[in-house]
């Protein structure tokens, strides 16, 4: 179980700075920082959500 935990991401809202979404990421085939647009709960609209920091 500790390994999955290795592999976690924040993904947080570019427009208001939440984070919404949790994901998963293979650090050695992906080494930038995900982007994604996904839908914010606190904006009401489909925003781009991008990896943050631990």
């Amino acid at each position: 179980m500790a390994k999955a935990k290795e592999n976690l991401i924040k993904m947080k809202c570019e427009s208001c700075g939440r984070v919404n979404y949790w994901s998963h990421k293979n650090k050695r085939k992906v080494e930038r920082k995900i982007e994604l647009k996904k839908f914010c709960n606190w904006c009401k609209k489909r925003t781009i959500h991008k990896e943050a920091k631990k």
